[in-house]
């Protein structure tokens, strides 16, 4: 038995224009992830409740949305790589504003909301153009690792990034992570500008010229049974049980972390990406495995009963357990989903298609954040977690009964 390949698949990595993107991916995690910690975290201290959160979550989700449709064509019509680079230059403005706006004590919630739309425009480009240009350079066997490496180097950073951040806040304040994120984003904008020119098929250019075309990624993804069946489950796993709105409010309320952040709330923003860490040093098991979808749908379910377990934690510990838990078997959902939609996607229609799986895929996330945002408001943050788990599990059994390929797919 060969004992190394149930661990991380490398292939990969022997691709030069791969590798460049995923050693600038190792180098700029850890930055990537203070942002995500520091907006909720500087709007519940500026307004006092989670539905100043969830209102941001709003924003960002009407951004990301037209930003990914409209993105998606362009990368149909030009070269990806300089689509890459416009999304990624736009992302480092947003952070400049965001550590000016902290820098100058400004505290302004609109203005705040403004930078949010600016980074939901340029996070919607560059998701849809990077999931269009990797399977140019990466072969369609490879994939599933392709995924699973990207996902451990995002989320080893995003393990050290809250640890980091919770105890960075208190002595450097908010704004000096955005600085560092719009530094390490420099890393970035240099591996994408060492990337060569990837042009769309001549075909994706004739198709993509007018705005009427931009409906084209959902009229496809319509047609095929399965990757409908792959979307509606992942969108049951975030609309329903992802509790990042809510982590906030619990590190501060239910486990006695202090106003403004603290240990706590870095030990649970931590928790889940280092489940993604520890099931991605063992991808090789799941970039080899031949039943994504049975994988994929037993994943969603495992994370609902770990959300779940969340909602009832009255402790710390038994939280981190809980989420641990929950990004290990989401570590598995989110490769097969991609590489269940990847496979499915004609190179000609890439760029549109990914701009409608972008809308999905993250605007799932942020109506997570409007819906949990609000209902912690209403119920308490262990109450509106443990419902979100429940229908969760309830939701993905259903959906498998009524798509029965979904399990059988292989």
């Amino acid at each position: 038995m060969n004992v190394g390949a149930y661990f991380v698949d490398r292939r990969p990595l022997t691709i030069p224009a791969f590798r460049r993107l995923w050693v600038a991916s190792a180098v700029t995690a850890v930055g990537g992830s203070f942002s995500l910690i520091a907006v909720p975290t500087q709007l519940f201290t500026l307004a006092g409740s989670s539905a100043m959160v969830a209102v941001s979550a709003a924003v960002s989700l009407c951004t990301l949305i037209g930003s990914a449709l409209w993105s998606g064509a362009l990368a149909d019509a030009m070269d990806r790589r300089r689509l890459l680079l416009a999304g990624n230059s736009g992302l480092g403005l947003a952070y400049l504003g965001l550590w000016l706006n902290a820098l100058l004590g400004l505290d302004s919630v609109p203005l705040l909301l403004v930078l949010v739309a600016v980074h939901g425009v340029s996070f919607g480009t560059t998701l849809t153009a990077m999931g269009a240009a990797v399977p140019r350079v990466v072969p369609a066997e490879q994939l599933v690792a392709a995924n699973s490496l990207s996902s451990l180097t995002r989320y080893s950073g995003a393990v050290v990034g809250p640890l980091l951040a919770g105890v960075l806040i208190p002595v450097i304040g908010l704004g000096a992570l955005y600085l560092l994120d719009a530094l390490a984003l420099g890393i970035v904008l240099w591996a994408v500008a060492m990337l060569p020119e990837l042009p769309p098929p001549a075909e994706a250019v004739r198709a993509a010229g007018t705005l009427r075309r931009l409906g084209d990624g959902f009229r496809y993804l319509a047609g095929h049974r399965v990757l409908v069946a792959v979307l509606a489950v992942d969108l049951a796993a975030m609309v329903f049980a992802l509790p990042h709105a809510l982590l906030p409010e619990l590190a501060e309320r239910t486990y006695g972390g202090p106003a403004g952040g603290g240990a706590q709330l870095g030990l649970l923003f931590a928790a889940y990406p280092a489940g993604v860490l520890l099931a991605g040093l063992l991808s090789g098991t799941f970039s080899r495995a031949r039943r994504h979808g049975a994988l994929m749908a037993s994943a969603a379910l495992a994370w609902g009963c770990c959300v779940l377990l969340l909602g009832l934690a009255a402790d710390l510990r038994t939280a981190l357990v809980a989420l641990v838990a929950g990004g290990a078997v989401n570590f598995v959902l989110s490769t097969m989903r991609n590489a269940i939609s990847q496979a499915y996607t004609d190179d000609a229609l890439r760029g549109r298609i990914q701009g409608s799986l972008t809308v999905v895929l993250m605007g799932g996330p942020q109506l997570a954040n409007v819906l949990h945002g609000f209902g912690g408001a209403v119920l308490g943050a262990r109450a509106a977690i443990g419902i979100g788990g429940a229908l969760t599990v309830l939701t993905v059994a259903l959906l498998v009964r009524a798509v029965p390929e979904l399990w059988r797919y292989r």
